[in-house]
């Protein structure tokens, strides 16, 4: 629905820095997080998630205002579909919005199978 790291994309979703003897590093953790930190739970990281394709959207907007329509950016990951980066920007928007329209069957993704909040 958004950009965001998965288990396909496990080594591209880390990031690390080294300094002298000490290695610091964030790395995607499906489901439970290894580090109890932070509750032990890896959903800890769902607030800033939203707010971070927001930001990601508008700085693609930003960015295809300055650089126009030569810049093109492969959507989604090897698929040889090439689009300009306010496509892009537009295309997380919609998979932002698909969280909350009914499906099919009426349910909304954003609320998994919990019938209460359909």
């Amino acid at each position: 629905y958004s950009f965001e790291c998965n288990g396909e994309t496990l080594n591209v979703c880390e990031w690390s820095v080294s300094s002298h003897d000490m290695r610091s590093q964030v790395s995607y953790e499906p489901a439970e997080s290894r580090n109890f930190m932070f509750g032990g739970n890896s959903n800890w990281r769902g607030p800033i998630w939203f707010p971070t394709n927001f930001l990601l959207i508008e700085a693609l907007k930003k960015y295809h205002e300055f650089f126009g329509p030569q810049l093109k950016v492969e959507l989604p990951t090897d698929s040889g579909r090439m689009v300009t980066l306010g496509q892009a920007a537009d295309d997380i928007g919609r998979r932002l919005v698909r969280i909350f329209e009914r499906d099919e069957r009426g349910k909304r993704p954003s609320m998994g199978d919990d019938d209460l909040f359909q």
